[in-house]
């Protein structure tokens, strides 16, 4: 029973955020592509579109460790982009209709490997196409200024 208990406890703790700052330092990453989109014309940001495998692909977990769980990234990213992660987990069960948009979107993209990342105006039109090469997130911020410079 103790270690029942236990289990259930430590359960509901490892699904709390460490501490108030962890919560911060969240990238505000979304799904849904009319929710992104009406976002960037609201708030005249372009969005970041990133295509990944976010539990089976190894450079895809790269460079979400490297680059977009760093506090230079979000906190840029936070205030000068619209996030959207376009998602091919293997073995989560997601929404037909989420399935459905996140193939739509690889397909009329037509993304070749993962990761893959598209910033795009709100009108969906492609500034730039990127996949993943090493660096600190300063560089990945330095490459996303130099996009669209005038706007950043």
């Amino acid at each position: 029973l103790c270690f029942f208990l236990y289990s259930i406890l430590n359960q509901n703790e490892t699904n709390k955020p460490a501490s108030k700052l962890d919560e911060e330092l969240q990238a505000d990453w979304q799904n849904d592509l009319l929710f992104v989109k009406a976002k960037a014309i609201e708030e005249k940001k372009p969005i970041l579109m990133y295509f990944t495998g976010s539990n089976w692909c190894s450079a895809c977990i790269r460079l979400n460790k490297e680059i977009f769980s760093k506090p230079f990234f979000i906190d840029y990213a936070n205030e000068h982009l619209v996030l959207m992660k376009v998602d091919f987990p293997l073995g989560v069960q997601q929404k037909e209709s989420l399935i459905n948009q996140n193939n739509q979107l690889y397909d009329d993209y037509e993304i070749a490997s993962l990761p893959t990342v598209i910033v795009l105006d709100s009108d969906r039109e492609i500034y730039r196409e990127a996949g993943y090469g090493r660096g600190t997130p300063k560089d990945y911020v330095a490459f996303l200024k130099s996009l669209f410079p005038e706007k950043m």
